[in-house]
């Protein structure tokens, strides 16, 4: 039975590439793709599509992705309708609480404003600190915001720390690591678990681990 892989666009999408490669998969389409966006397998019967992260989920839990490629990130902010069933180990970043230098929110008394573009990470995370913060949601950069006042700390991804460096703030914890997961849609795993499970082995071969787990 043919399988729909949904990559979400630009890094994960050139990493996961390179797994499938290494696995013996026909990825040369997907790799010479100019504005194209879907794109068939030139060895075997798998066909995959480019998304962004967030429809990436979606694609996966209405049926039309068997599989999907995308951030932990994206899957704790949102819905959990599906099968998380593989860590890639790729797009590797954390989320980190960070403000400027001796202005931590974890010290300021009364009222705390946390700016994010991750509302429900941020609010789980302050909740299991016993704080009740006020959450802004923020859609552009994030280190703007206590820079200029708006909030007291920021709740962010952070790959290198350079960008926050470079506007003078500072980490003050890690909320959790993140990295690149494999998704699959519960009905289809049902229905092509013979296929499903093998392009899941492929992908752990070619990181060098074994045996395929749902959680």
């Amino acid at each position: 039975m043919s399988i729909a892989i949904a990559l979400t666009k630009g890094r994960l999408e050139k990493e996961t590439i390179k797994l499938l490669e290494k696995s013996g998969y026909g990825i040369e389409s997907v790799k010479n793709k100019g504005r194209q966006l879907v794109f068939q397998d030139s060895q075997k019967d798998v066909q995959y599509f480019l998304v962004k992260a967030n429809d990436c989920i979606t694609y996966v839990q209405h049926g039309v992705a068997d599989i999907g490629v995308v951030g932990k990130d994206t899957l704790l902010e949102g819905d959990k309708d599906y099968y998380e069933m593989l860590d890639l180990g790729i797009g590797k970043c954390k989320f980190i609480v960070a403000g400027l230098q001796g202005k931590s929110p974890f010290d300021k008394v009364g009222h705390v404003k946390i700016g994010t573009k991750y509302p429900n990470i941020a609010k789980k995370y302050f909740l299991a600190k016993g704080m009740d913060v006020e959450l802004i949601k923020i859609d552009g950069s994030v280190e703007l915001a206590p820079l200029l006042g708006l909030c007291d700390g920021i709740v962010d991804i952070m790959e290198t720390g350079t960008t926050l460096k470079e506007n003078g703030l500072v980490v003050f914890d890690t909320v959790c690591e993140i990295s690149a997961r494999v998704i699959v849609n519960k009905a289809s795993f049902k229905l092509k678990r013979k296929e499903i499970s093998q392009v899941l082995e492929d992908l752990k071969e070619s990181l060098g681990e074994n045996d395929v787990t749902t959680n």
